[in-house]
């Protein structure tokens, strides 16, 4: 059966290129790949992204074979290799036919895989582009099905037979920012709102409930849609993997997302899933359709630089957190609890002293090396952004005595740009939102915080809604080695201490932590180590040069600032009024 999130075909002008994928060898973890270029320059240049999914450049042409190129009669046309990502064809004026085999084996939500089980295709990892024609209509079609499968994607469906299916999309850009799922998955969908919501499934059937997980995107997607007063979309697509193994992440789409989550992880902490689920779901507008103008247009080949991904990530965490709370997902107190642990994670990190929320941001390359993430080489805008965001949200109720809130800024900048299929410039674009729906003047908060590097006001902020900060020292369980972890990422060791444990148990730096005491490792190995004691043995799992490896360490000691999030002693009527606002993400009546 085929999920398609267009029901009606629609009429389209004569495709620019027309892309054909053969499921070639699933052993071998190999595509075919046939790309039909029309008639135009006698020389053409066509170009595989060296980036998709991630801030990373990961030159996926190191898993193309075997590039050639023919005419209509089966003459081969001459192919120049400009690059290690970018092929100049020859005597192209009355078309050609490029041929390449690609092995596709990387899991999740951000890669690329077929296997003798399923399928997952992120179409910009696996599909060339002609320079010239990138914004022209295309259409997909894939071939060689094996018996059984299906398919679950966004894009329009044109026809499909028992061996193959054809897709089209207005551009190559929209044709990659939908992600296809193949394979006997479980899948259900239900109706909201006048609105299609289509879930699918890769996993063993006893590692989740998909009534569960039905009734939770039910809930997050109407807190979400109800907070933004807008449904940009008629269809949208779930999909989700729960593998037995280390795993996690998510990846926006604009009409849907992919999420991945280790089954252990999901079995021992579900409000995972809540959160991913309704970050990425927020990021139909944060992201793909409010979207930084530095993000615009795509360059496959090199670095879109941007100053924005405090807002576009981290600010995105703070609106998903709202959503649980309005959904009944998030108490209060496990929100607080969540907010202390936010800001202790950014106080920890010596970086936040000269590395801004922008400066992160424009750093996002930097990501795939583990240096990079130590705490004295860098912050989280994730993390940051977050903070900024709840922060945001205080001062905007503080300047309008309670009448404005992130909600109406949100709104303000989806009727502003996204509805008029513009974007915003990218920080100012935020500050003058924020300035445009108070009246007041946001310089000093911008400069201060978001560009700038001084202390976050948290004290001040929530005072308005009748909370303080609390700082003390205490005794906490030491595990003999520093870790970072990127997002959707294990823990990676960049240092070890000396005479610890672990560097007894020859721990390396390089070094990735898989699980603590049996269970897969999704979090900061602080927040794991809280429930703990000094003196307690723990089991680890841990890969790296020397292979995979259990070891069991014996916990130090060390001394450390903790954060709580507390009541003021006193708290009056209107700091109660706000609160209550706040936590619900609305302005107070």
């Amino acid at each position: 059966m085929l999920l398609a999130l267009c029901n009606v075909a629609i009429a389209q002008s004569p495709a620019a290129i027309g892309y054909h994928v053969q499921l070639s060898d699933a052993h071998a973890h190999t595509l075919r790949v046939r790309v039909d270029l029309p008639p135009g320059a006698a020389q053409q240049e066509v170009q595989l992204p060296v980036w998709n999914a991630l801030y990373q450049i990961r030159d996926f042409a190191q898993n193309v074979r075997g590039f050639h190129a023919h005419d209509a009669g089966g003459r081969s046309l001459p192919v120049e290799a400009l690059d290690k990502t970018t092929w100049r064809i020859g005597n192209a004026e009355q078309g050609a036919e490029l041929e390449y085999e690609i092995h596709a084996n990387l899991g999740g939500p951000y890669g690329a895989q077929f296997n003798q089980e399923h399928a997952f295709l992120n179409l910009g990892e696996l599909l060339i582009y002609a320079n010239a024609a990138r914004g022209q209509p295309v259409t997909l079609e894939l071939e060689n099905l094996p018996k059984g499968w299906q398919i679950a994607t966004a894009l329009a469906r044109n026809q499909q037979t028992a061996q193959s299916a054809t897709f089209f999309a207005d551009s190559y850009d929209q044709l990659v920012d939908a992600p296809i799922e193949l394979g006997t998955f479980h899948q259900t969908s239900f109706v909201q709102d006048g609105a299609n919501y289509q879930i699918v499934v890769d996993a063993a059937p006893g590692d989740y409930q998909m009534s569960s997980l039905s009734s939770l995107i039910g809930k997050i997607a109407a807190a979400e849609v109800s907070w933004m007063q807008d449904r940009p979309f008629a269809s949208y697509l779930f999909i989700y993997h729960f593998p037995r193994q280390a795993s996690g992440g998510g990846m926006e789409h604009a009409n849907s997302c992919a999420i991945e989550l280790d089954a252990g992880q999901l079995a021992s902490d579900p409000l995972d899933l809540e959160s991913v689920t309704a970050h990425e779901f927020f990021h139909l507008w944060n992201v793909k359709r409010i979207r930084p103008a530095s993000l615009e247009p795509i360059d496959y080949a090199h670095e879109n630089y941007t100053r924005a991904l405090w807002f576009s990530e981290g600010v995105t965490t703070t609106v998903a957190e709202i959503a649980l709370r309005r959904a009944g997902l998030l108490s209060e107190q496990q929100f607080l609890q969540s907010l202390a642990r936010e800001i202790r994670t950014l106080q920890l990190r010596p970086a936040h002293t000269w590395q801004s929320a922008e400066e992160s941001s424009l750093d996002t390359w930097l990501e795939r090396y583990p240096e990079y993430g130590s705490p004295e080489r860098s912050i989280s805008y994730y993390n940051k952004g977050d903070l900024l965001g709840v922060l945001l949200d205080l001062e905007m109720r503080r300047v309008t005595h309670g009448k404005k809130c992130l909600r109406d800024l949100f709104q303000w900048m989806n009727q502003h740009y996204a509805m008029h299929h513009q974007y915003f410039p990218d920080s100012a674009g935020v500050r003058a939102a924020a300035e445009a729906v108070t009246g007041a003047d946001f310089s000093e908060f911008f400069d201060s915080y978001v560009s700038g590097v001084q202390e976050l006001p948290y004290q001040q902020l929530l005072a308005t809604v009748g909370l303080r900060l609390l700082r003390h020292e205490v005794e906490i369980p030491d595990i003999g080695f520093d870790s970072v972890r990127n997002e959707g990422e294990r823990p990676i060791v960049v240092a070890v201490v000396e005479g610890s444990d672990a560097a007894k148990s020859g721990i390396s730096p390089g070094d990735t932590i898989l699980k603590l005491n049996g269970k897969p490792v999704q979090q900061e190995i602080g927040v794991l180590l809280a429930s703990l004691h000094p003196g307690e043995v723990v089991r680890l799992q841990v890969a790296g040069l020397k292979g995979t490896r259990e070891l069991k360490l014996k916990l130090g000691v060390r001394q450390e600032e903790q954060v709580e999030i507390a009541d003021l002693e006193t708290i009056t009527s209107e700091q109660r009024a706000r609160r209550g606002a706040w936590l619900v993400g609305e302005a107070e009546k």
